[in-house]
């Protein structure tokens, strides 16, 4: 590493340090998918409050009432004039925040790559992760008549390279940072009173975020700037329609009609021409201070192949002198030190072709599955734990053949038998299917009002090492869901750990088929510094380090470093984060 940026580096954790030591803390806010999630920071103004507390903002705003009532008091509050009805327009809100950070990883990854991450990615640079700007009338949540509303929301940012719906400004930019729609859909209460919908029906239609998991697309509504891989590599935005039926004060239950994973509508909108569902229970328990979410978003989600092998990319030889556009052309970037005589291409690329199905697209179905539990212990202490589950149905690649665990196996017999072994990816597969499952369990203190304090332990095992990918260039996450080729993506379904030879045996880190299990420890806290009143619009600052540890638990090697692969990953990580508020 160079001086100016060993000094760069110093300094910007140095910086990172000394603020953390000067702050004030900011927890979660409420959110649209749990009731309660880390309700410990909470700067609302009285009309908000009283939307969860089903009162009228009039009302909310009137003082309490305490002590005993002097004589003529009972009369005089008899004869005043009722409060005027809240108006619709009292609870729309335009407001939104602005993030940035840098996520600092002391192993030097070769390609500037933290394994494992998105939002996150991109090692030891600075990062503008986001700017959101939110229009939005929620819906009175104990309203005892109709009632309607709706939410518009966009992102501008680096992170918005993973949130496209697809067909919508998904090529506009080509850049890291780029710009899109992460929810827009009206909302309508109906008062529908029946012994399985005590409290009414609420209709969505739109686009929204999925229901899926502890953690959210917007920053500033999770406890932490990293993610957890349940989160990284699960659902992120839908367009359809969700119905939640209010069944019991206690239970709720969602129904929902989505066209798929980041999809929007037709082509190029739907990567293929079948629907999903999503949906799940939600259960208020101990007045609200025990939620738990069972969610799950099922369907296909495969693309139709439209260049399946590449044959519109452009040709010509990439770094490694592989020929473009065929099966088995390797990662066309700069790529580190050979490891055993093999070049790391042969361990970070999918061999240029993107994920295919060789299947009926319509009918392979994948499925994310979470089960969420969020525990609000004491007024300080709140736990959330996320178990998921993942599947696909449609991998490997082909309806017929030899699994491709027993690929090197029948080269080796072609070539005892004096015949020339065939290039990985030629032998025809069977599809085995894949899947993936884990646990993260979050738990944060509020200290005091200065400082929250939180800790996040996942376990994640990715079995057959389809989930957990990377995407450097700047349109791979779109070219992967569309289906179009995508060479730089980076995924280990086909390929070995270091040590990787066609006709022999890895001799490091093991292969593929073996998956990989990931442990990951997260430490750190939320800074919120008290700002002068006579700011206008910023309502806030949040300040958020962490340590997060990365370790592969199962003999494997898969995070990235200055001089081969690891099998683990140290890094500290800090965003700041502006929230504003303009009505």
């Amino acid at each position: 590493m160079n001086p100016t940026k060993k000094f760069y580096l110093a300094s910007a954790a140095a910086a990172c340090l000394v603020t953390c030591m000067t702050g004030a803390v900011q927890a979660q806010v409420f959110d649209e998918k749990f009731e309660i999630t880390d309700p410990t920071f909470e700067q609302r103004s009285a009309e908000e409050k009283a939307i969860e507390q089903g009162q009228s903002a009039s009302s909310a705003a009137q003082p309490a009432k305490s002590g005993k009532k002097k004589k003529g008091e009972k009369r005089a509050e008899a004869e005043a004039p009722p409060a005027p009805p809240a108006k619709w327009t009292d609870t729309l809100t335009v407001d939104g925040f602005v993030e940035g950070g840098i996520a600092v990883n002391p192993n030097q990854p070769f390609n500037g790559l933290n394994w494992g991450h998105l939002y996150t990615d991109r090692a030891n640079t600075p990062i503008f992760n986001s700017g959101v700007l939110t229009v939005q009338r929620p819906l009175d949540p104990k309203a005892e008549g109709f009632d309607y509303g709706f939410k518009v929301q966009g992102m501008v940012g680096e992170d918005m390279r993973y949130n496209h719906y697809m067909g919508e400004l998904d090529y506009a930019i080509p850049s890291r940072t780029q710009i899109g729609p992460i929810e827009a859909h009206g909302l309508m209460h109906f008062p529908i009173r029946t012994p399985i919908t005590e409290g009414g029906v609420d209709v969505k239609i739109g686009q929204f975020v999925t229901m899926n998991g502890a953690e959210l697309i917007t920053a500033k509504d999770n406890l932490f700037y990293s993610h957890a891989y349940m989160f990284n590599f699960g659902p992120f935005v839908d367009t359809g329609v969700m119905v939640t039926t209010h069944s019991k004060s206690w239970l709720d239950i969602y129904t929902g009609v989505i066209t798929g994973n980041n999809m929007s509508i037709g082509w190029p909108g739907d990567n293929n021409h079948a629907v999903s569902f999503h949906g799940g229970f939600g259960f208020n328990l101990l007045d609200g201070n025990l939620v738990i979410m069972a969610i799950t978003t099922t369907g296909p989600e495969n693309p139709k192949q439209t260049d399946r092998f590449g044959t519109g990319w452009p040709t010509g030889f990439f770094a490694n002198g592989a020929a473009a556009g065929g099966v088995g052309a390797a990662w066309p970037y700069p790529v580190g030190p050979d490891v055993n005589g093999m070049p790391f291409t042969s361990n970070m690329s999918a061999w240029g072709v993107p994920g295919q199905c060789a299947c009926d697209v319509n009918n392979a179905i994948r499925s994310w599955n979470n089960l969420t539990t969020t525990w609000k212990a004491t007024d300080r202490l709140t736990t959330i734990t996320d178990i998921s589950f993942m599947m696909e149905s449609g991998w490997n690649p082909s309806s017929f053949g030899v699994p491709q665990r027993n690929w090197g196996v029948t080269n080796g017999l072609i070539g005892a038998a004096g015949g020339t072994p065939l290039p990985l990816g030629v032998v025809a597969a069977r599809p085995m299917g894949v899947t993936a499952y884990g646990i993260a369990q979050n738990v944060s203190y509020k200290y005091d009002d200065v400082w929250l304090l939180k800790a996040r332990l996942e376990y994640f095992r990715d079995s057959n090492n389809f989930f957990v990918s990377a995407f450097p260039g700047y349109f791979d996450a779109s070219n992967l869901q569309h289906g179009f080729w995508c060479p730089s993506c980076i995924n280990r379904t086909y390929t070995t750990l270091p040590g990787f030879s066609p006709f022999g045996s890895s001799t490091q880190g093991g292969t593929a088929y073996t998956g990989t299990s990931y442990l990951a420890l997260t430490v750190g806290t939320t800074i919120t510094p008290k700002l002068p009143d006579n700011i206008p619009y910023l309502t806030g600052l949040m300040i958020r380090p962490e340590l997060r540890w990365d370790q592969a638990v199962n003999g494997t090697a898969p995070f990235f470093s200055k001089n081969g692969m690891s099998s683990s990953q140290g890094m500290f990580n800090m965003d700041i984060i502006l929230p504003f508020s303009l009505l």
